[in-house]
């Protein structure tokens, strides 16, 4: 498990400056409505936070959602309420600290998962066609590129095509 450190800094210089915007007293953002800066403030800080450890889809999101979402999305409320800032607790900035965590969430963990599979398949890992859907070797598609040109020895049923029990691989005498 490795730690994006470009990911790490601007996650925590994000939380700094959250930190420092919320639970300060002397500070109002004007002209701005209080739930839309509770948004895109967990909108970043989860879409930062999601991507600076590099580790499994799965690991990501639970850390993420654990963390941030829950973590920091419950916890910062609480904490203003405890502390003698001014500030008041509201359960709509809970509501929605979570939705905008819960967005970034989403659009990370949909990302992630199309980044790897254009790994895979530019590693050469496919998706193994079942009977009946598509690339039905009966129908005319070949088989990893070998054709019975290709092969050159091994028996035929007939039509040109290699039995199952004659290959490339294993030198036609049906053993492997």
């Amino acid at each position: 498990m490795r730690v994006r450190l470009p990911f790490a800094g601007a996650f925590s210089f994000f939380l700094l400056g959250a930190a420092y915007l919320g639970l300060s007293s002397g500070i109002q953002v004007a002209q701005v409505n209080d739930k839309v800066l509770h948004f895109v403030t967990f909108f970043i800080l989860t879409l930062t936070f999601y991507w600076i450890l590099d580790t499994t889809r799965r690991r990501n999101l639970n850390l993420t959602l654990l963390i941030v979402t829950f973590g920091l999305g419950l916890g910062s409320e609480v904490l203003q309420a405890f502390l003698p800032n001014g500030r008041q607790f509201d359960p709509l900035d809970i509501a929605a600290n979570i939705v905008g965590s819960l967005l970034a969430l989403g659009l990370c963990t949909i990302y992630h998962k199309r980044m790897l599979d254009r790994k895979r398949r530019a590693r050469g890992y496919g998706v193994v066609t079942q009977d009946g859907e598509e690339g039905d070797l009966e129908l005319g598609a070949q088989e990893s590129g070998v054709t019975t040109e290709d092969v050159g020895e091994g028996s035929t049923d007939g039509d040109g095509r290699l039995t199952p029990s004659s290959g490339a691989d294993d030198g036609g005498d049906g053993k492997k």
